[in-house]
């Protein structure tokens, strides 16, 4: 049967997704695959995933590297082709409707699209326009989301001079500029320092906290621990493991026998099947 959002959840693949009243469904998949045709014929990166999630709530999508992460992300929002089943953003369907749906989401991928020779205020103002915005709508809506991002001292500066934690969050207002009502953030604080990570938090909570519904991928499980509400691992194109971070620990201290909360860490692993070891503050693979 359907489960509430927060209830108790299996830890295996077979177990169904948590359900969501439909009018509360920020994004849905159902039955979700991907396949490629290559040389050695055909690659199944994603195998059949199901996603619920909720208006207004920090989603984390966590996997390793090949498992299918990014492969679904994009078809969430519209920029790789569905091979079968179904996907929406806020009941858009997004191979049916994908200009529909874009106009409904925001995407800050890995690697900032920003031109160095523009400034920050530019930069934001010009994606204003392009949404269809007067002039004058423009500029206030630039100036918000730099105060929302916290670089309204740097607004004028060129963003070649800009810090990588700078870029992020300025990268972040780029995405919100036609108020999405969901965002998409791919591994927002890769390459940070601790410093700028935390920033870039705070600002995702400040971006949630205004009605955004958020689904993050990230590398770092403290990330995911600290900022979601519900999380989903997934590996070899499917969806291993869901609930929220603290089920999740409860579920394997129970199965366990543990007298202890295990970590998210520890959680990933039993997951994923994976050796990791700790490396300046990120989780690495090391062998399978």
């Amino acid at each position: 049967m359907p489960r509430e959002p927060g209830s108790k959840v299996s830890a295996t693949v077979e177990s169904p997704p948590p359900t969501i009243p439909a009018m509360e469904l920020a994004v849905e998949a159902e039955g979700l695959v991907k396949q490629y045709r290559g040389r050695g014929g055909t690659v199944d990166a994603v195998r059949g995933v199901d996603l619920r999630v909720g208006v207004g709530e920090v989603f984390g999508f966590l996997g390793p590297n090949g498992a299918g992460k990014s492969t679904t992300v994009r078809m969430l929002t519209t920029l790789m082709s569905v091979t079968s089943g179904t996907a929406r953003v806020t009941g858009i369907d997004v191979m049916a409707d994908p200009d529909a749906a874009r106009r409904r989401i925001g995407v800050a991928l890995q690697e900032a699209g920003l031109d160095p020779r523009q400034t920050g205020r530019e930069l934001l103002v010009l994606q204003a326009r392009l949404f269809g915005s007067s002039a004058a709508q423009a500029a206030a809506r630039a100036q918000d989301l730099l105060e929302l991002v916290d670089l309204v001292d740097a607004a004028d500066r060129r963003i070649k001079g800009y810090s990588g934690g700078m870029k992020r969050r300025l990268d972040l207002a780029s995405a919100l500029v036609h108020e999405p009502e969901v965002l998409f953030l791919d591994e927002p604080t890769t390459g940070l320092d601790p410093a700028s990570r935390l920033t870039v938090w705070e600002e995702m909570r400040r971006i949630n906290a205004r009605g955004t519904t958020v689904f993050l991928t990230t590398q770092y499980l403290e990330e995911a621990d600290q900022l979601c509400d519900r999380l989903a691992i997934i590996d070899g194109g499917l969806i291993v493991r869901e609930g929220t971070p603290a089920e999740l620990k409860a579920e394997l201290r129970q199965r366990r026998g543990l007298h202890v909360d295990p970590t998210l860490d520890e959680v990933f692993l039993d997951a994923t099947g994976r050796t990791r070891e700790r490396l300046a503050g990120e989780v690495r693979e090391v062998s399978a």
